[in-house]
């Protein structure tokens, strides 16, 4: 299919709705796929390894998803990116007939290979205590992947096998996945590495880039037969003004289809940061902000020019039996709800909402049932996709600042 197939159009602009927000890069818009339309600004659920952790994909659809996204790093160790090839792409392979995304797997090289796992910390006080430590890794861990110009070599957390990603293998490999949208490989940085590797980091990322659509063209002529897969690149440069402006400029005017917005990101200056990126890019294509979910994240992005987020959270903290309501996020493995016979939150229309009670699901947590998992997911997911909703709704209508205003006052207005 043609790169035709892809598009992005804008609906209304925030500063076109209401004065408050002048000079913010907020907006409406659709983003077409081969596999469906998104609707935007719009939550992309994680489904990791082809699936959101303990929830079905018609579980998703019914809790609102639009689309969701995979990892290519993952599914490069297991099952292997042959395997969803041959089973005709991502969404066919997991039962998704809706858009679909994966990432470069340059986040899972970089974050599993330095021991960290799957966080990496937005925290500017905790990561200045190691400030300009190029070179650091988790405690207790030895380093799992080493970066050169033209790649990156890596350990498999699964079995300890040496990998090999470039830009040409992670666009291979993204290619056999089949996703509707792919993001570029890049080098992940930190908030505690250096300003001279930042320098470093970010050229590096900009030669990986040129390299990404060299192969993703080469690819899509040799493929010509599968739906036509978009490319976005992924902006780097830290807390950085000039990086981020400067990675903004450089991508923006080669041939992506839309942007991540990623790396090492202060939480308290996301906001400044992605207006940074924003200024620069192309305003006729899509910004993807890559591992976002909370309530302020979420409006923070969202008036900044963010169209789409993607984040893990959601079902994360249901498997240790957080779940949301609109005064914050509270723990259901409390004693005190163990005779709470309500839904997890009052006029939620969500499957576990309209069908379970506290009570039960609090009794599943203790007992170790795994489908307690499966019941928060499901409401957390769909917490977050109908916050986002909401937002849409607003920018639509004017009332973007109010319902702002009146969800993050009661979200955060006390903590349990």
């Amino acid at each position: 299919m043609p790169q035709s197939d892809f598009s992005f159009s804008i609906g209304k602009r925030l500063s076109e709705t209401t004065a408050s927000g002048e000079g913010l890069h907020g907006r409406t818009g659709t983003i077409t796929t081969p596999h469906g339309e998104i609707q935007t600004p719009a939550f992309i659920a994680v489904g990791t390894k082809a699936t959101v952790k303990a929830v079905l994909p018609e579980s998703m659809r019914e809790a609102g998803a639009q689309a969701l996204l995979a990892n290519a790093y993952h599914l490069y160790l297991q099952p292997g990116a042959d395997v969803l090839d041959e089973a005709g792409g991502l969404g066919k392979f997991m039962n998704w007939n809706g858009p679909t995304f994966t990432d470069s797997g340059g986040f899972q090289v970089m974050s599993l290979g330095s021991g960290f796992k799957k966080v990496i910390t937005m925290d500017s006080a905790a990561a200045a205590e190691h400030a300009g430590d190029d070179d650091r890794v988790a405690v207790g861990k030895e380093r799992l992947a080493h970066i050169d110009d033209d790649g990156v070599w890596f350990v498999s957390h699964l079995n300890g096998d040496r990998h090999r990603f470039t830009p040409e293998i992670s666009m291979q490999v993204q290619h056999q996945l089949g996703a509707d949208v792919m993001f570029a490989f890049d080098e992940l940085t930190t908030l505690m590495n250096s300003r001279g590797y930042q320098e470093e980091s970010l050229e590096r990322t900009r030669l990986w880039a040129e390299r990404c659509i060299a192969e993703h063209e080469r690819l899509t002529d040799v493929r010509s037969d599968k739906p036509y897969q978009a490319l976005f690149g992924v902006i780097q440069g830290a807390q950085y003004e000039d990086l981020r402006r400067k990675a903004s400029r450089d991508l923006g005017e080669m041939n992506f289809d839309g942007f991540g917005v990623g790396g090492a990101l202060e939480k308290e200056n996301l906001g400044t940061i992605l207006g940074w990126c924003a200024d620069e890019l192309p305003e006729s294509k899509p910004r993807h902000l890559l591992g976002i979910s909370e309530p302020d994240d979420l409006f923070t992005g969202i008036e900044n020019g963010a169209d789409t987020f993607d984040c893990v959270s959601p079902t994360r903290v249901a498997r240790n039996s957080a779940f949301y309501v609109p005064d914050g996020r509270w723990n259901l493995s409390n004693a005190r709800f163990k005779r709470d016979f309500t839904p997890l939150m009052e006029g939620c229309d969500c499957y576990t909402c309209t069908h379970y009670t506290r009570a039960y699901i609090h009794h599943l947590f203790k007992a170790k049932e795994m489908v307690s998992a499966t019941l928060i997911s499901i409401h957390n997911e769909r917490f977050v996709i109908r916050m986002v909703d909401d937002a849409r709704a607003a920018i639509e209508d004017g009332t973007y600042f109010d319902l702002k205003a009146e969800v993050l006052g009661r979200y955060y207005a006390l903590k349990r």
